[in-house]
């Protein structure tokens, strides 16, 4: 079998991105000027993207390949971020695998039929990968356009896709997952195999159409303790990573509330960690041994304080992330709907101004 490798249109491998701040913050070089962007940057808190997304569904928007990659491409544009991500929904590649699921206003993602039985784990079928070519085609378009700025490819983890297809839609504790995964640990490994299986086949199909680095985001691993995840999660996020092997691209992991297992994520495969705002990024890098990469940690609700509140914020964001190797400065969480644009914009001015 010949050696898998980027192709040599790829951006990391052409010279567009390799150079780029971003790209080598996320290698683990430490940056004049720290690199900015954020999570869920494309999206509800633009205008643009309110007046593109009306009377569109959420998921049509995501697999229709003009739209979402005009919408990845607006806060390049309005904020001057130093890279993309990839606009895109969790439950995706749980769509494009023939499965029930649409995004209904105000709750989330909810599933036709939610996966409660080991019987129901069996019935489940692999994702073909010609369906991901709608994703392919809106990361080429994308990628054209950003011409020197990285494109991020971007997946849910599996417990986090799990906990959809159990729960049957958003929950505050995952409640049924957690109970599934004691009660019939066969089926509970099983169904995370999949879903692995679909989202590094999602993160995969990214990275061969030009994405220059991926992140996997883990929404709901804060219900669980270090050892549950350890043992009954890590293995599998490991795998969905796993599906990039022989692609030289930068890769993080974000978990929201997983601050007492932040070594254990990286260790999966992370070569950057991403750190809520629950965590001072001073005490994360100790946890980390002082030899990760961080991301993080401007806290989402200050984005609607006085600027002289948030502009102590995020100097303090600034001086603690100086501590660890390198540091690429995001949100704690994803950008508000209700948040000022314009705000945005200032922090990445602010940042790129503070060196």
């Amino acid at each position: 079998m010949e050696p898998v490798s980027l192709p040599e249109s790829h951006p990391l491998v052409d010279g567009r991105t390799a150079a780029s701040p971003f790209v080598r913050a996320y290698r683990g070089e430490r940056v004049p000027v720290r690199p900015v962007w954020f999570m869920r940057q494309a999206g509800r808190s633009l205008p643009e993207y309110r007046a593109l997304r009306e009377g569109r569904p959420m998921l049509e928007s995501c697999l229709t390949p003009e739209i979402a990659s005009e919408i990845t491409l607006q806060p390049v544009r309005r904020h001057g971020v130093d890279a993309a991500v990839f606009f895109s929904d969790i439950v995706i590649p749980v769509k494009l695998a023939g499965i029930g699921v649409e995004i209904v206003a105000g709750r989330g993602p909810v599933l036709e039929h939610p996966i409660r039985t080991a019987a129901d784990v069996l019935a489940l079928r692999p994702l073909d990968p010609a369906a991901l070519d709608p994703i392919r085609e809106a990361v080429a378009l994308t990628v054209a356009e950003l011409g020197e700025t990285p494109l991020i490819g971007f997946a849910g983890a599996p417990f986090t896709l799990a906990s959809y297809l159990v729960e049957g839609g958003p929950s505050k504790d995952q409640g049924r997952a957690r109970a599934l995964m004691y009660s019939d640990p066969h089926a509970w490994a099983s169904l995370l195999n999949w879903c692995a299986d679909a989202s590094g086949m999602f993160l995969r199909a990214q990275v061969e159409a030009g994405a220059s680095a991926v992140q996997l985001f883990d929404s709901w691993v804060g219900s669980l303790g270090r050892r549950d995840y350890q043992r009954r999660v890590a293995p599998h996020s490991r795998r969905a990573f796993d599906h990039l092997r022989g692609l030289d691209v930068p890769k993080s992991h974000f978990g929201l509330g997983g601050g007492d297992f932040l070594d254990v994520m990286r260790d999966v495969g992370a070569d950057v960690v991403g750190i809520d705002w629950r965590l001072p990024l001073d005490e994360a890098n100790r946890r980390l041994g002082g030899t990760s990469t961080l991301q993080g940690n401007i806290d989402s609700a200050l984005l609607g304080a006085s600027w002289s509140t948030l502009r102590a914020h995020i100097d303090d964001v600034l001086d603690r992330g100086a501590e660890a190797p390198a540091h690429i400065v995001n949100l704690g969480h994803g950008v508000p709907p209700e948040t000022d644009p314009e705000v945005l914009t200032r922090i990445v001015t602010y940042v790129h101004e503070r060196g």
